[in-house]
């Protein structure tokens, strides 16, 4: 691996070489830089929308593509071709398939599965030490999955002068210039100049109180810290174990020990668990001679709460931004999300009001970032509106409560092309599946039974089942539930093409 090391390295200068003397990013270059995106947040300050079990990551809040998608669509731009390494947890590796496949992505490439978020100085080294096995010196290019960018030959043009200071060994962080005195962000204090557009960190800081945030933005000195970074996987690993030891210790032990399965790389659990919770920022970036930040010219937002996808929303003449069947009288300065039902507003101002098929929010825009609030309360309750939607997302495809009550559910439920559930089978409910749109093979007990459009068939209780589409177009059916208990956890898999082994 040491010779492999060296190799890269000589072939890395030469590439960087000619890159500098000609202006564009060569194609070896780009060969080298591994996108990694960071996808495993759940969004609490975008409820309703966003939850636990899909967060606003992964959903089109912004335009038709969910913000995953265009992110991987954004490294595509850049003329970036390697496979990104995803960062998520358990409960999201199968969405990022599924949306992946949606936009075209054959190659996967890896899902890093943390046991629970660590921040990002762990999730990062790991990811390091998985590229470092694939690549000769590879170069991360760290990307969130939940930001809105305008702008990319800027954001190319950045990442050119990155990937020079990357040969150095430095590690890059990109702060946008600030276009307002935003306390949603946190702030880099630029340092000593380097050379054109590159320059040291002094500091990061925190999301100040408007008179800080106003000083930092009149004095030029400081950038929104936009949490994308760039830097040779081998230097982020040297200087994490310099600077936050057991980080690197206890990341690189859970990474020998994780679990593979075709492209998933699941971590170990306990030595994962046991590793200090920390940001790239406090545990690498403040701490090392090595950061430098470039700044980043470009129409950007971290879509971190209902004020930002105001912000970045195209308004009307009163300053409004309306999604969906709004009828407004009277009204300036608001945001309505109103998709899943007609809403009527009068005599309203800066206010947000979202809806969606189980939940309403209706909140100052001045206090929008203290969502987050109504979720821990709704957690506290045990409310199921705190985890996931009335259309919950599964490997296979998803499923719907439509109707429920005492000893009985009704779902709808969809399978995508080619996709089979779990054999299984229930102690405490029975159903009837009738078809609405497609054909599905089911099995039951024995009998393979082939149903299309307005078939049925029943299923008792304690019967083994399962239904698998087998066409080109998704299968709909209607599942009525009637049993003593309805929930999730009744369920028995005896095989499941997806590896699972609880009620997801």
């Amino acid at each position: 691996m040491e010779e492999r090391f060296k190799q890269g390295m000589m072939e890395y200068n030469e590439n960087c070489a000619q890159w500098e003397n000609t202006g564009n990013l060569s194609k070896e270059v780009r060969d080298m830089i591994i996108p990694v995106i960071l996808c495993g947040g759940s969004g609490t300050r975008l409820w309703p929308k966003s939850r636990k079990w899909f967060p606003k990551q992964f959903m089109p809040l912004v335009n038709k593509k969910s913000m995953l998608q265009d992110t991987v669509l954004r490294v595509k731009e850049l003329g970036i071709e390697n496979s990104p390494i995803f960062l998520t947890n358990q409960d999201h590796k199968f969405l990022i398939m599924s949306q992946m496949s949606e936009i075209g992505l054959d190659d996967i490439g890896k899902i890093l599965i943390e046991p629970e978020g660590r921040s990002t100085a762990p999730a990062l080294a790991v990811a390091a030490l998985e590229a470092q096995k694939d690549y000769k010196v590879p170069i991360l290019l760290v990307l969130p999955a939940d930001h809105y960018l305008e702008g990319i030959d800027n954001f190319k043009k950045a990442i050119r002068y990155g990937v020079s200071e990357a040969k150095r060994g430095r590690l890059i962080t990109f702060g946008v210039v600030p276009s307002s005195p935003e306390t949603g962000y946190g702030y880099i204090k630029k340092g000593n100049k380097i050379s054109q557009d590159v320059y040291y960190v002094e500091k990061f800081v925190e999301k100040p109180k408007k008179e800080i945030a106003e000083e930092y933005v009149k004095s030029g000195e400081y950038f929104w810290n936009s949490g994308m970074f760039l830097f040779r996987a081998d230097s982020y690993l040297s200087e994490l174990k310099e600077c936050s030891p057991e980080i690197y210790d206890k990341a690189r032990e859970a990474w020998e020990k994780a679990k593979r399965n075709k492209s998933f790389l699941t971590l170990d659990k306990d030595a994962f668990m046991s590793c200090p919770e920390d940001s790239i920022d406090y545990a690498v970036m403040e701490k090392t001679k090595n950061a430098v930040v470039i700044p980043l010219e470009c129409k950007w937002n971290d879509v971190g709460s209902w004020h930002s996808l105001w912000d970045i929303g195209e308004k009307d003449e009163n300053g409004n931004v309306f999604k969906g069947d709004v009828v407004d009288i009277d009204t300036s300065g608001c945001y309505v999300d109103a998709q899943d039902i007609l809403v009527g507003t009068l005599g309203i101002e800066d206010e947000v009001v979202v809806v969606t098929k189980d939940a309403i929010l209706v909140a100052k825009k001045d206090r929008i970032q203290e969502v987050k609030k109504i979720v821990k309360k709704l957690r506290e309750q045990n409310k199921e509106q705190a985890l996931h939607h009335r259309r919950v997302y599964r490997p296979w495809g998803s499923y719907e409560t439509l109707e429920m009550g005492e000893r009985y559910q009704v779902k709808r439920i969809i399978v995508n092309p080619g996709s089979i559930l779990s054999l299984q089978k229930h102690f405490h409910r029975s159903e009837h599946w009738v078809v609405v749109q497609g054909t599905g093979k089911v099995t039951r007990d024995d009998e393979e039974i082939l149903l299309s459009e307005n078939q049925y068939v029943y299923l008792p209780l304690g019967c083994v089942h399962r239904i698998e589409n087998p066409g080109k177009i998704p299968l709909v059916f209607i599942e009525v539930q009637v049993g003593s208990y309805l929930g999730e956890d009744d369920i028995v898999r005896l095989q499941d093409v997806y590896g699972r082994n609880s009620s997801n």
